[in-house]
C-alpha cells in the first residue's frame, strides 16, 4: 500500500474576459500549511502564442508584511522559434505602466527580508484578494504574447464599440393551431429582437 499526503486548500475557478487577449479559465488553489496561492491556466484564448501559457502556473508567496502575498515580477515572451520565455525584470523602468499603475511594487528584500540572486522587484497583493491574482497573470504571462498592444485595442473598441445584443422577447399570443394531420394542438407565439419579428409555434400543455 502506497499513502501520500493530500493537502488541505479552497480551490476556485475564474473565468476571465480579457479585452486585449480573449477568454480565459483559470484555477485558483490556496495551500494554508505552505502558506502559498497558485493560479493555474486551464483553458486559453485561441491561437498559438496562448496556448503556450495552458496548463502554466503562477505562485504567489507569503510576505513577510502581515496578510500580503509577493509575485517576483517577470514577463512573457516568445522567441524566433516559439519558445515561451520568462524575462525577470531588474528595474522598475521595465515594469508595464498597467501594473505600476495599479499594483503596490516593492524590492525582493523589502517583502521578503532577504536577497536572492536574480530576484529584483515583486508585487504585493492581499492574500484574500484572488482577483487581483488572477488578473496579475493575465498582465505578466498573457499581455506580453498579444501581437496588439494595449492602447492599440483600446483605441479600436472606442472607434468601434460593440453593439449590445438585443434580448429576445416572446409574448404568448393566447391562439393555438391545430395540426390538420395529427390533430396536435400548438401555441402561436410572437417572438421579437431588434432586427426582427417571427413567430413560432410550441406544443401546447
Amino acid at each position: 500500500m502506497s499513502l501520500r499526503q493530500i493537502r488541505n486548500g479552497k480551490v476556485s475557478f475564474y473565468i476571465v474576459k480579457d479585452f486585449l487577449t480573449g477568454e480565459w479559465l483559470f484555477k485558483l488553489s490556496k495551500d494554508k500549511e505552505l502558506e502559498k496561492t497558485t493560479v493555474k491556466s486551464l483553458k486559453c484564448p485561441s491561437g498559438i502564442r496562448f496556448s503556450l501559457l495552458e496548463g502554466k502556473s503562477m505562485v504567489f508567496q507569503k510576505s513577510k508584511i502581515e496578510g500580503m502575498l509577493y509575485d517576483v515580477i517577470s514577463l512573457s515572451e516568445i522567441d524566433a522559434n516559439y519558445r515561451l520565455r520568462r524575462n525577470i525584470v531588474s528595474n522598475i523602468e521595465e515594469v508595464p505602466a498597467i501594473i505600476k499603475e495599479n499594483f503596490l511594487i516593492k524590492s525582493y528584500e523589502d517583502a521578503t527580508g532577504k536577497k536572492a540572486p536574480g530576484k529584483h522587484l515583486v508585487t504585493l497583493s492581499k492574500s484574500e484578494n484572488e482577483k487581483e491574482l488572477v488578473t496579475l497573470y493575465v498582465l505578466e504571462r498573457a499581455w506580453g504574447l498579444s501581437e496588439s498592444k494595449p492602447e492599440e485595442k483600446l483605441n479600436e473598441n472606442k472607434q468601434n464599440p460593440e453593439k449590445k445584443k438585443s434580448r429576445k422577447k416572446e409574448f404568448d399570443t393566447g391562439h393555438d393551431w391545430i395540426c390538420p394531420i395529427c390533430a396536435k394542438k400548438h401555441r402561436l407565439i410572437h417572438v421579437e429582437t431588434k432586427k426582427t419579428i417571427k413567430h413560432v409555434l410550441r406544443n401546447s400543455r
